[in-house]
C-alpha cells in the first residue's frame, strides 16, 4: 500500500486571456524554467489535468468567463501541492485578501511584472513545492512503515483475521485498479485494516465466528462492534481519517439496517464501505470453498444488503475469474518457505491450530514464527503453495 502521490515536477504553467503576453513569457522565461501556457481557466484546467502535475501555476486575475480566483478555487480541488502564483493590474486591497484567502495564493502579483520580480517569485514557488512534497512523502513513508509494522503484529496476533485480509487487499486492489477508483490507497488501507477491532475479541470467539458456528446474542453483539473498534483505533492516526470512517461502516447494509443503527443509508454511506461490504462477503464465501460465480449468485439474492451498482461492478470485473482454471499447487518444507509465496491451504502447527490461513502471503515476520514454532512444536508437512 502506499498513497498516491504526484510525480516530482519543476513545470510551470502560465495561464492568461491575452495570448501575446502569454507567448512572451515563454520566449523570455523558456531558458530558465520548463513553461507551459494557456489562455483562460477553461483551458488551463484541460492542460492540468492531461499534462499535469505542475509545480506553480501563475494565473491572471481578470479573464473573461472564469476568472482567475474561481480557476485557482477549482485548481485547489484538482491540483493541492501546487504552488499557485497571481498576477493582475488591480492592486486593491481585497482583491489581494480574496486571492490569498479563496485561491490559497503563495504570492500576489502586480501587472505587469518585471523580470527581476517575476524570476525570483517563480524560483521561490518552486522550492517551496519541493518543500511541500518532501514533507508529504516523508509523511507517507512514515505511514507506509507504521502501518506494515502494525500489520505484522497483529497478523501473528491474530493469523486467521488478517491472514484472509490479505485476500481482502487483492480483491480491493484487484477492483480500484480496474475502476481506476480515485482514493485508492486509501481504500487497499481500509481493506488492510479491516479487521483490526478483531483484537478486542477473545480469540475462540473469532474462531467460533470464523467457523460459521451458531453464537450467542451476546457473542453476535460484540462481533458487531468489530468495525466500531477498529475505527475508533484508526482515527488515532493522522490522516487516516478517511480510512476510519470507511472501516466503521464496513458492515453496513444498503438499506441502512446494521451496525451502525445511526439511519444512515444508500450512497450515504461512504463509497469505500459499500465496496468493503461486497468484498468481505465474497472473501469469506470464498474462504468456505464456496465457488466465485456461487457466491455472487447467492449475493445476488440478499436484497437490501449491497449497493446493488457496486456489486454489479465486482461481478463484471471478476467475471474471468469466475470462468478461469485453479491454477497449480506446488508442495514444500517449511523451510522452504520464501517472502512472497501465497499458501493455498490452512498453514498448521502439529497439533493442528492456524498459523497461517489459507490464501495467506508469506511475509518476513511469519517466516521467522514458522521458523520457531517447527522448532519447537513443530508443523505439518508438506505446504501447499501457488506454483
Amino acid at each position: 500500500m502506499k498513497p498516491t502521490t504526484e510525480t516530482a515536477t519543476s513545470k510551470i504553467l502560465f495561464v492568461d486571456d491575452d495570448g501575446s503576453l502569454l507567448a512572451g513569457v515563454q520566449r523570455a522565461l523558456r531558458r530558465q524554467f520548463d513553461i507551459d501556457i494557456a489562455e483562460g481557466g477553461a483551458a488551463g484546467l484541460e492542460i492540468i489535468k492531461r499534462d499535469g502535475p505542475y509545480a506553480v501555476v501563475v494565473a491572471d486575475m481578470q479573464m473573461p468567463g472564469m476568472t482567475g480566483l474561481e480557476f485557482l478555487k477549482r485548481l485547489q480541488a484538482l491540483a493541492p501541492d501546487t504552488i499557485r502564483l497571481m498576477l493582475t493590474g488591480n492592486t486593491g486591497q481585497k482583491t489581494a485578501a480574496d486571492a490569498v484567502n479563496d485561491g490559497r495564493v503563495f504570492r500576489f502579483l502586480s501587472k505587469p511584472c518585471p523580470a527581476n520580480v517575476l524570476v525570483p517569485s517563480l524560483e521561490a514557488a518552486l522550492a517551496q513545492y519541493r518543500l511541500v512534497r518532501s514533507e508529504r512523502d516523508l509523511l507517507e513513508r512514515t505511514l507506509n512503515g507504521s502501518t506494515k509494522v502494525l500489520l505484522d503484529i497483529l497478523s501473528v496476533v491474530d493469523p486467521v483475521s488478517f491472514g484472509r485480509s490479505q485476500r481482502l487487499v487483492e480483491l480491493m486492489r484487484r477492483f480500484v485498479g480496474a475502476q481506476a477508483q480515485a482514493g485508492s490507497w486509501e481504500l487497499e488501507l481500509a481493506a488492510m485494516l479491516s479487521p483490526i477491532g478483531y483484537v478486542a475479541i477473545p480469540a475462540p470467539l473469532v474462531a467460533k465466528s470464523w467457523r460459521n458456528a451458531a453464537l450467542e446474542s451476546t457473542e453476535t453483539e460484540a462481533l458487531a462492534r468489530v468495525p466500531e473498534i477498529g475505527a475508533d483505533l484508526i482515527a488515532n492516526i493522522p490522516r487516516l481519517e478517511t480510512v476510519a470512517r470507511i472501516v466503521r461502516y464496513q458492515a453496513k447494509n444498503f438499506d441502512g439496517s446494521g451496525f451502525p443503527a445511526d439511519g444512515i443509508a444508500g450512497d450515504e454511506i461512504p463509497l469505500g464501505s459499500r465496496i468493503l461490504r461486497v468484498l468481505n462477503d465474497l472473501a469469506l464465501l470464498e474462504s468456505r470453498k464456496v465457488p466465485l460465480h456461487q457466491a455472487f449468485d447467492q449475493m445476488q439474492k440478499l436484497a437490501g444488503r449491497y449497493d446493488p451498482a457496486v456489486l454489479q461492478a465486482i461481478a463484471a470485473d471478476f467475471d474471468f475469474a469466475i470462468k478461469q482454471s485453479p491454477g497449480q499447487v506446488k508442495q514444500i518444507g517449511w523451510s522452504d518457505l520464501r517472502e512472497g509465496q501465497r499458501v493455498v491451504a490452512d498453514l498448521l502447527t502439529a497439533d493442528g491450530v492456524v498459523i497461517a490461513p489459507a490464501e495467506t502471503t508469506v511475509s518476513g515476520i511469519l517466516i521467522r514464527r514458522i521458523r520457531n514454532i517447527a522448532q519447537l512444536s513443530g508443523i505439518q508437512e508438506p505446504i501447499q503453495i501457488a506454483a
